[in-house]
């Protein structure tokens, strides 16, 4: 997500790694204002951080860590808006949130996100639908409730907005929801009758708060329209969709330093589970190519279970890892999210992302050859994968449609990863891991050089 962005920061150390004098600290800095620019961050914005890094590392004395600490240090002043951080449930359930942004921001896909992180957090939640603007808007709705699990209000023979935003409210309090969401319906552009309708609605639900979708492919228009509803109607937080594709990654400052409105999530995907939360320190740390551990653990946290990763433990320690616990690792894999955002959580790796920006854990075709390959296995030979010799790899084989030497480059990498993960599971193998995560934060495998 912050690829062109981390680029900067790591074109500008280099410019001062070497010398440190004021003339390395201007070519340095020079090089960062070329870069934020090109990241479409506000120019005003760009001189003050400017300024205020210059400040500090001139205070600190001139230097490649101070430069770095000057740079975290004013990355977080920016992003660090007062209001709340993430989802704030009410005293009272239900909590309410108004949906509101332009058409096309991807705000109904958003509101399916949040209540699929919110259902994930054990919260039984309500989606109405009030979008009666776009042609199937209330249709798209349903299919992602239907995907999701979640249940879905909707009155397709009610015209009027408020009456659906009112009943809504009243179903979720009947029926014991935690959470209402209410999608409302947008415009290809801010005017008086969106507005007067949205005000309608926000007036006669009075929701706990309003989030704002802003599509992070717009760029500077995203803080002009946040700023304009945000004057007119009052928003809470914003909500950042679309974010995966724009690798620039300046609309986040933007936003947080011009609107003065809390960034609350980040969408940076296109599957459900692809909605994190903002939380400025982590945004930080991996604009800097420091990754976000933390972020990483809590979005494992959600999707495997406590006592099933310790059962997987104690197998790969001795050596029973087999193809029933891989295939139930993939499909939990998959409930995490794209590949691509979990990458740029790992410290030093975010520059891998672009490498594997394709890679999907549902509709990887070397995954659905494997799962092909484990269906055509029997319930011992899952079990036991020492027991495939030629006969049976040949019967596999077949049975997949793939070839032998396919089946047997598979098998091989199989092995090699059960023996990888063995050795990282005791306690010498903790302090490899140790030893290449310091690495990786050390710059020698890539991400910034501390």
């Amino acid at each position: 997500m912050f690829d062109t962005l981390t680029s900067s920061f790591t074109a500008a150390i280099k410019k001062i790694r070497f010398q440190d004098d004021e003339k390395a600290l201007k070519k340095a800095l020079e090089e960062l204002k070329k870069n934020l620019l090109k990241a479409d961050v506000h120019h005003k914005v760009v001189k003050e951080l400017l300024f205020d890094v210059e400040l500090d590392v001139k205070a600190a004395g001139i230097g490649k860590d101070q430069f770095l600490d000057a740079m975290q240090k004013r990355l977080y002043a920016l992003l660090h808006v007062k209001g709340h951080q993430g989802f704030v449930f009410a005293s009272k359930p239900p909590t309410v949130i108004l949906m509101m942004g332009l058409q096309g921001s991807g705000k109904t896909t958003t509101t399916g996100k949040l209540a699929y992180y919110l259902k994930n957090k054990q919260k039984k939640v309500l989606v109405a639908a009030a979008d009666l603007q776009r042609m199937a808007a209330v249709e798209q709705l349903k299919q992602v409730g239907a995907s999701i699990g979640v249940d879905v209000y909707a009155d397709e023979n009610e015209k009027d907005p408020v009456k659906i935003a009112k009943a809504a409210m009243k179903k979720a309090e009947a029926g014991l929801y935690d959470v209402l969401l209410i999608d409302t319906a947008g415009r290809l552009a801010i005017d008086e009758e969106l507005m007067k309708e949205l005000k309608a609605v926000k007036e006669a639900i009075k929701p706990d708060e309003v989030f704002y979708v802003a599509d992070s492919l717009t760029g500077q228009d995203s803080v002009r329209t946040a700023a304009s509803f945000n004057e007119q109607i009052g928003i809470d937080g914003v909500i950042l969709s679309k974010y995966d594709g724009d690798s620039k990654g300046g609309v986040a400052l933007g936003i947080a330093s011009q609107v003065q409105v809390p960034l609350r999530f980040i969408g940076n995907g296109e599957k459900m589970p692809d909605l994190e939360v903002f939380i400025p320190e982590r945004i930080v740390n991996r604009l800097m190519g420091f990754g976000d551990i933390e972020g990483l653990a809590e979005k494992t946290a959600n999707v495997i279970d406590e006592k099933k990763a310790k059962e997987i433990s104690r197998k790969i320690k001795k050596g029973q890892f087999n193809f029933n616990d891989f295939i139930e690792q993939m499909e939990s894999m998959k409930k995490m999210g794209s590949m691509k955002s979990l990458i740029g959580m790992i410290p030093g790796m975010g520059g891998m992302s672009d490498a594997i920006k394709n890679f999907d854990f549902e509709n990887s075709s070397e995954l659905k050859n494997i799962k092909a390959m484990v269906s055509s296995m029997t319930r011992k030979e899952r079990e036991e994968p020492d027991l495939l010799n030629n006969s049976r790899k040949q019967r596999i084989a077949k049975g997949c449609g793939m070839d032998l030497m396919d089946v047997n480059r598979v098998l091989k990498q199989f092995k090699n990863a059960s023996k990888m993960a063995k050795r990282f599971s005791g306690k010498k193998g903790m302090q490899d891991m140790q030893n290449m995560m310091s690495q990786m934060q050390g710059g020698k495998l890539g991400g910034l050089s501390r």
